[in-house]
C-alpha cells in the first residue's frame, strides 16, 4: 500500500489543486488502485484497433502527421484569397474558411441587418461570384477545405461544388469538411435561421447527397468547440457533441439509410483548453464511447464506421487580452494536449485573436507553433505515449461516466431537439460558466496577468488587422452588381423549385440548391425563400 504524500503547496491558485478546470475531483497521486476494472483489451486495446481509445491509426504520427489547418477569412474573397496564398506557401497543409456574421446568418452583403459587420470576423461570401473569387488560382481538386458555417451550410456547399465544377474539378474528388452542425447552434452558438425540426431535414438530404455524390467529402463536423466556448466544462463538451453526433445518425437511419454508407464521412470538431490532462482524457473518452455505440448500439458493420475523427482547435476562450504575448504560451501547451490525444487535424490560435482577425504575422507564428511541435519535440515517435499512465486512464474513465450520465438525462427529456426546446442544455452550461467564472474571481483559479501577475502600469501595443469601411461598401457594390448582370428569369424559376422541394420531404434539396447558386442567387435571396416554408427559430428564454 502507497502512502500518498500530503498537499502542501499554499498561495495563489491552491484553491484549484483538488480539481481539474471542469471541477473533477483530483488526488495527490494516482497508483494502480486508481484503474478500478481497467480491462486492457475491453477498455484500451491497441492503436488502430477497437475500441480506439489508443488512437485510430496503429503507427500513430510515424505514419502521417496531422493535417495542419489555420482558420482564415477577412475581409472581401479576394484579400481572403491572398491570405491563402500566404499560407500555403508558409506550409499549411489545408484550408479552414471562416465566414462573417452576415454571412453565418444568411443575409446578403448590403441588407440592413449586415451593416458595421461586413468581412469583420470572416470573409463576406453573397454568391457565387465570391466563391469563384475565394478560390481563383488554387486548384480545388488538390487541397482540403473545411467551412465554418451551420445555418447556411447547404448554401455554403452547393457554392464550393458549384464554384470547382467551373474550374474543371468534379465533385467527386473534392475533399473537406463543411460544419453543418446546426444542433450546437441552438445550443451555443446562437447563428441559426430555421427552427431544429425542418433543419434536421436539411442536415439529411446533406449526408444523403455528399454519400451518393461526394465520396471523399466529410458532410457534417459535429462541434463541440462552440460549447466549450460558451462556458460548459470539459465532460459536458464530450457529452453534448456526441449526443448531437448520436441525433444525426438516428435521423439518418430513420430515413432509410444504411449507417455504414454514412458514418465513415462523419466527423467531430472539439476544443483543446488550457487544462492539459483534462483534454486528453477527453479526447481518449470520446473515441470510446464512439466506438462503443456506433457498434453495439447502432449495429455499425465497417470498422471506419466505428472511429471517431476530429479536428481540434485551441481555445479562444483561453485567450488573455491583458499581456497577449502569453497566448503564444497558451496555446503550445493547447496544441500538446491534442496531439498527445490524438487528433487527426489541427489549428493553432493566433495571439491576438482576442482583439481582432490575426494578423499575418500572428498566424505565422501560430502555425510555427505546430511545425515545431510536429518536427522538433518528438512527441510524434512514439505511439500514444501516455496510454497506461494512472492517472490519464483513470481521468479518461471519469470522463467517461460523466458523458453516460449526461446521456440519460438527455434520453428523459426525449432526445437532443427536446432537449434544447426545454433549454436544458443552455441550462447545464450557464452553470458550469457561473462556477469557473467565480473561481477566477475569488482567486482559486489562477490566469497569469488577469488576476495575478498583472503588469497594470505597461500599456501594450501589437499590430492588429482592421477591416475598413470602404471593404463593407466594396462588397455591397460588388453583390448588387451580381444581381444586375445574371438571368431574372432562371432566379425566380430556380428559387420556386428550391420552395416546392422544401415542402416535399422526398425530394433532395441539395441539387435544387446547386441551381440556385449556379443561377447567381444571392445567400440572402436562397434563405429568404426557405425561410417562406419553414419560418425563422426564435429561442425560448431560460432561467
Amino acid at each position: 500500500m502507497i502512502e500518498r504524500p500530503p498537499q502542501q503547496r499554499t498561495g495563489p491558485g491552491s484553491g484549484a489543486l483538488d480539481r481539474t478546470i471542469s471541477d473533477v475531483p483530483l488526488k495527490a497521486l494516482y497508483t494502480p488502485e486508481d484503474l478500478g476494472r481497467l480491462d486492457y483489451d475491453r477498455d484500451l486495446g491497441y492503436p488502430g484497433f477497437y475500441p480506439y481509445t489508443r488512437g485510430l491509426h496503429p503507427l500513430g504520427y510515424r505514419g502521417r502527421l496531422w493535417t495542419m489547418r489555420q482558420f482564415a477569412g477577412f475581409g472581401t474573397a479576394r484579400q481572403t484569397n491572398e491570405r491563402y496564398k500566404f499560407l500555403l506557401q508558409q506550409g499549411q497543409m489545408g484550408l479552414s474558411v471562416a465566414f462573417d456574421m452576415p454571412t453565418l446568418m444568411g443575409y446578403d452583403s448590403d441588407a440592413a441587418e449586415a451593416r458595421g459587420e461586413v468581412g469583420r470576423c470572416g470573409v463576406a461570401i453573397d454568391s457565387l461570384a465570391d466563391m469563384e473569387r475565394l478560390f481563383e488560382g488554387i486548384d480545388m481538386g488538390a487541397v482540403t477545405t473545411s467551412m465554418t458555417i451551420n445555418g447556411p451550410a447547404a448554401i455554403a456547399l452547393a457554392q464550393y461544388v458549384a464554384a470547382a465544377e467551373k474550374q474543371g474539378v468534379s465533385r467527386r474528388v473534392l475533399g473537406g469538411t463543411i460544419q453543418a452542425d446546426i444542433l450546437k447552434e441552438y445550443i451555443a452558438q446562437k447563428e441559426w435561421i430555421f427552427p431544429p425540426r425542418p433543419h434536421m431535414r436539411i442536415i439529411v438530404d446533406m449526408i444523403r447527397f455528399c454519400t451518393q455524390e461526394m465520396p471523399r467529402w466529410n458532410t457534417i463536423s459535429i462541434s463541440g468547440y462552440h460549447i466549450r466556448e460558451a462556458g460548459s466544462t470539459a465532460a459536458q463538451e464530450l457529452a453534448f457533441t456526441l449526443a448531437d453526433g448520436f441525433a444525426y445518425i438516428e435521423a439518418c437511419i430513420e430515413a432509410g439509410m444504411d449507417i455504414d454508407s454514412f458514418a465513415p464521412r462523419l466527423s467531430f470538431f472539439f476544443n483543446s483548453h488550457i487544462d492539459f490532462f483534462e483534454e486528453i482524457a477527453k479526447f481518449r473518452a470520446a473515441r470510446r464511447i464512439y466506438a462503443r455505440r456506433m457498434r453495439e448500439r447502432y449495429g455499425a458493420k465497417d470498422p471506419r464506421s466505428w472511429q471517431l475523427r476530429f479536428h481540434t482547435q485551441t481555445a479562444g476562450c483561453s485567450a488573455t487580452a491583458q499581456q497577449p504575448e502569453n497566448n503564444i504560451v497558451r496555446v503550445a501547451y493547447e496544441a500538446l494536449a491534442a496531439v498527445l490525444g490524438g487528433t487527426q487535424s489541427l489549428h493553432t490560435n493566433s495571439m491576438d485573436e482576442v482583439h481582432a482577425l490575426p494578423s499575418e504575422k500572428a498566424v505565422e507564428i501560430a502555425l510555427r507553433t505546430q511545425q515545431v511541435l510536429a518536427y522538433e519535440t518528438n512527441v510524434t515517435n512514439v505511439v500514444d505515449p501516455l496510454g497506461g499512465s494512472y492517472f490519464v486512464e483513470s481521468l479518461t474513465d471519469e470522463m467517461e461516466r460523466e458523458a453516460e450520465a449526461y446521456f440519460e438525462q438527455i434520453e428523459e427529456y426525449g432526445g437532443v431537439v427536446a432537449a434544447i426546446e426545454a433549454g436544458f442544455f443552455q441550462k447545464e452550461i450557464a452553470e458550469a460558466s457561473y462556477r469557473y467564472q467565480r473561481s477566477i474571481e475569488t482567486g482559486d483559479r489562477i490566469i497569469v496577468g488577469v488576476n495575478a501577475f498583472e503588469r497594470p502600469e505597461e500599456t501594450e501595443e501589437i499590430e492588429l488587422l482592421r477591416i475598413s469601411e470602404g471593404t463593407e461598401r466594396e462588397q455591397a457594390d460588388s453583390v448588387r452588381h451580381v444581381r444586375e448582370h445574371r438571368d431574372p428569369g432562371a432566379v425566380r424559376a430556380t428559387l420556386e423549385r428550391l420552395q416546392r422541394a422544401c415542402r416535399d420531404p422526398h425530394d433532395n434539396l441539395m441539387p435544387h440548391l446547386i441551381a440556385c447558386v449556379n443561377a447567381y442567387c444571392t445567400e440572402g435571396e436562397i434563405v429568404e425563400a426557405m425561410v417562406d416554408v419553414y419560418g425563422r427559430y426564435v429561442e425560448r428564454s431560460v432561467f
